[in-house]
C-alpha cells in the first residue's frame, strides 16, 4: 500500500499555514538567537521523527526480537544476516515499527525492495 501523501490542497490549506506558524513562533520565542533557534528546530525534528519511527532503543529491541524470530535469516532471500547492518523494514510505513509490521533483511534486499516499490 502506498504511503499517504498530502494533496496539493492539503499542502496549501493545512501544511503551509502550520509550518508558517511554527516558523513564526520560533522567531518570536528566540528573537535573534540563531543558536537557540537551531537547537529548538533540531529538538522539534527529533521529536517528530520519534513520533513516526519510535526511539532508537525501541527499534533496536524490535530488531533483536526479529533476528531471533527469523532465526538470523533474511526475510526475503533466506540467507544468514550480517551481525551488523541488517535493515529493519516496515511492511507498511504508516503502521510503524512493530513486531507484526517489520522484517529484518539484507541491505541489498532492501535496495531491491525500494527499487521494486519505485522509491527514490
Amino acid at each position: 500500500m502506498p504511503n499517504r501523501t498530502l494533496t496539493k490542497t492539503e499542502n496549501e490549506l493545512l501544511f503551509q499555514p502550520l509550518f508558517s506558524s511554527i516558523e513564526e513562533r520560533l522567531k518570536k520565542t528566540c528573537g535573534d538567537d540563531e543558536q537557540l533557534i537551531w537547537a529548538l528546530r533540531r529538538k522539534l525534528a527529533k521529536k517528530l521523527v520519534y513520533q513516526e519511527r519510535g526511539t532508537p532503543m525501541h527499534r533496536r529491541k524490535i530488531k533483536t526480537q526479529k533476528r531471533a524470530e527469523q532465526n538470523n535469516l533474511c526475510a526475503i532471500c533466506g540467507k544468514p544476516l550480517p551481525e551488523t547492518d541488517a535493515i529493519l523494514d516496515r511492511v507498511e510505513a504508516m503502521s510503524g515499527y512493530t513486531l507484526t509490521n517489520t522484517r529484518l533483511i539484507h541491505r541489498v534486499c532492501d535496495f531491491q525492495t525500494q527499487t521494486d516499490r519505485n522509491f527514490s
